[in-house]
């Protein structure tokens, strides 16, 4: 198990990079429902943008999180962008196809994608693959 460690916060006097408005911020609470609908070209899974700019109910400015639906038996095509990514998994099971090499996932596996990192997801299973992915900075 790995070592526990202290979260420490800022630092006393450490200015924040985004300074703290004076009236209270309002957070956006959603649904995949009010998502943005998207095709990925080449692909026959459907993505559904929850937090990014293109969003009026979600706009997020630093990151987006999209949820990806991926058929059974069903492979993406491979992409990579300068975009860092973290896949979920949260429903199904299949291969993620990493740099050129296979690797099984299922529920509760994250994958990191450096920038550049080319990759696709193999949806092995009999059911639609569920994935949660969050993007640094959001793609356009």
């Amino acid at each position: 198990m790995a070592k526990i460690t202290q979260y420490k916060g800022y630092q006393s006097g450490e200015e924040p990079p985004i300074p703290k408005p004076a009236e209270p911020v309002q957070p956006n609470v959603v649904t995949v429902q009010d998502g943005l609908p998207l095709q990925f070209p080449g692909s026959e899974g459907v993505g559904v943008r929850v937090l990014h700019p293109t969003n009026p109910k979600a706009p997020s400015k630093n990151f987006g999180l999209t949820m990806y639906y991926l058929p059974p038996h069903v492979t993406s095509e491979t992409a990579s962008h300068y975009t860092e990514e973290c896949y979920l998994v949260l429903r199904g099971s299949g291969d993620m196809i990493l740099a050129g090499r296979r690797v099984s996932v299922k529920p509760g596996v994250f994958v990191h994608l450096p920038a550049w990192c080319e990759h696709a997801v193999d949806n092995t299973g009999e059911e639609t693959m569920e994935i949660l992915v969050c993007t640094a900075p959001t793609n356009p």
